[in-house]
């Protein structure tokens, strides 16, 4: 295809989002790629009451919400089938039921009105997020941190990804989950561990930083949420319950612990990254719900400054599920001569870059690949 900008659909239903939006743009064009509309349908309140997602649930709710986002983002961006130039649609990783919902309604999509097709990485889609909003250029780094995965990334082409480190165990995000859920704050987990933060003592409980010890950019969270439970049971053994005090500090000290773990792998990633690129004055981007955590992005902006590097955030919307980034990723493909092909199928694991070793553990949100 030409450089023209292109307008694409875009389908996600990975997890417990069910989203559509349309985009138009192309990478490295005189224009600025535009979202012309963005439909997110959250799960939350189907979920809450189990502390996680239910896969059965989220499929359930993505096979009865998918049309209606749809159709709500083709009215908003003012625009029909007929003037799309292709769909795309996330076909993995993630909990299989609710891929299977989006590929099959965008494979009906293309089919019915005669549209390319094309596949996108969910993980890509995140990824590639700084380049629909801040226009970033080849190679970056990417640190992907949200409820499902954890990931240090050299971005260097719409389907060139180098993993550098990763969560060997919980991703940061399932973990606040967890610790809001041990401490019976209520779900999701992130907003309300941050907000008991604020007025906690970071420094009451000591919390272990867990790898630090170990060279490298990979992480593991799951002991921390494990020394939080036994902080807690102790002091219910003690007390017979929790104050308002132990709670908010009993959370300023998971999210300090957090925070200086992210910070000083990021700061390893960062060298780890200018090794393999020659590039000591690329950007830093960070996506993913955790990315939204006040005390944690000041600590990544701090570490890209100190290394030289730019840093970029998407905004909030945009660093959550949602399909303007999988419509943006697959825009990317497109305009890398990636193949369409409307028989794509559903990937429960689908890993970026393919020649790392696995990672292990497979967290609430899908698989961490």
């Amino acid at each position: 295809m030409t450089g023209r900008p292109l307008t694409v659909l875009g389908v996600e239903s990975s997890c417990d989002d069910t989203a559509a939006a349309v985009v138009t743009g192309w990478p490295g064009g005189n224009d600025a790629p535009r979202i012309l509309s963005s439909v997110v349908s959250g799960q939350t309140d189907l979920h809450a009451a189990f502390g996680g997602v239910v896969p059965e649930i989220a499929a359930r709710a993505h096979a009865e919400q998918l049309d209606l986002c749809v159709a709500r983002a083709l009215a908003d961006a003012e625009c029909s089938l007929s003037d799309l130039d292709a769909i795309a649609v996330t076909a993995g990783p993630g909990l299989i039921g609710g891929v299977l919902s989006g590929v099959m309604c965008a494979r009906g999509l293309a089919a019915g009105a005669d549209l390319p097709l094309v596949g996108v990485n969910h993980l890509a889609g995140h990824a590639l997020t700084p380049r629909l909003t801040d226009s970033v250029t080849y190679p970056f780094l990417m640190l992907l941190v949200s409820g499902g995965h954890c990931q240090f990334l050299a971005v260097e082409g719409p389907d060139r990804f180098a993993r550098l480190g990763g969560s060997i165990d919980d991703a940061p995000g399932e973990a606040f989950d967890k610790t809001a859920k041990l401490l019976g704050l209520g779900y999701p987990g992130g907003p309300l561990v941050e907000a008991e933060a604020r007025d906690g003592d970071p420094e009451r409980f000591a919390f272990p930083r867990p790898l630090l010890d170990r060279p490298g950019a990979d992480m593991s969270f799951s002991g921390l949420k494990t020394a939080l439970r036994r902080a807690r049971d102790g002091i219910v053994a003690e007390k017979g319950g929790l104050t308002r005090r132990d709670r908010a500090d009993l959370c300023a000290g998971f999210q300090a612990a957090v925070r200086d773990v992210l910070v000083e792998k990021t700061r390893r990633a960062i060298g780890l990254f200018a090794d393999r690129t020659g590039r000591r004055d690329a950007t830093l981007a960070v996506a993913g719900g955790v990315a939204a955590n006040g005390a944690i992005r000041a600590g990544l902006e701090q570490v890209a400054a100190d290394a030289g590097f730019a840093f970029t955030a998407p905004p909030l919307a945009l660093c959550t599920d949602n399909a303007a980034m999988i419509a943006w990723a697959g825009i990317e493909r497109i305009a890398d001569g990636a193949a369409l092909d409307a028989s794509i199928t559903a990937r429960p694991r689908w890993p970026l870059d393919a020649a790392a070793r696995p990672l292990v553990g497979s967290g609430r949100k899908g698989a961490k690949a």
